[in-house]
């Protein structure tokens, strides 16, 4: 479901125009403030993670936090397998971009929020995704999670990052898989 869905996004429509002619190649590009858009492959396996347990069915989270809209590409797809996104940005331009994109296509269940992150409320998720890494697992997004949810981030400095897996397993029992070396912009 996860390739589907991304074979049938328009990853241009999140680009440049200068752009969009590499829009469907296997790579992060820029997208302006420093930041860049996913590379298609991490977007999916990291989607793929949050809904790997119920991947058939429609709407398999129910609250998904995404930190970092960036263009908007990930909330997109968020947007797909989530009954409702909040995504957070900290730079307006981006966020103004994604929000026009997104509403082009149509997305209707995601809030945006103009934000660090740090001014999250006490608000839980099923799902949260960050698109940026911060140095080690910041437990303010552990505690966002509701048991049985999950948080994948990398982890890391500039030049050396692990994609992460967290689980909540209780009210204080979380479990931490490392994935794989990926390189995102630092939280």
């Amino acid at each position: 479901r996860v390739l589907e869905a991304m074979r049938d996004t328009p990853r241009h429509l999140f680009l440049d125009e200068a752009l969009a002619s590499r829009a469907y190649e296997d790579l992060a590009l820029p997208i302006g403030y420093q930041q860049t858009i996913s590379q298609p492959y991490v977007v999916a396996k990291m989607t793929e993670y949050l809904i790997s347990e119920e991947r058939l069915i429609a709407k398999p989270l129910k609250d998904t936090l995404e930190i970092g809209t960036g263009c908007g590409y990930q909330t997109y797809l968020l947007s797909i397998f989530s009954k409702k996104v909040t995504s957070i940005e900290r730079i307006e331009p981006l966020q103004k971009k994604a929000i026009k994109t997104l509403k082009e296509l149509r997305v209707t269940n995601v809030k945006f929020l103009l934000d660090d992150g740090n001014g999250l409320d006490d608000k839980k998720y099923d799902a949260i995704l960050s698109a940026a890494a911060p140095l080690e697992v910041p437990m303010y997004l552990k505690e966002r999670l509701n048991v049985g949810g999950k948080l994948i981030l990398p982890v890391g400095g500039s030049t050396q990052q692990k994609l992460t897996l967290i689980r909540r397993i209780s009210s204080n029992s979380y479990t931490e898989e490392t994935l794989e070396d990926v390189l995102f912009v630092p939280l």
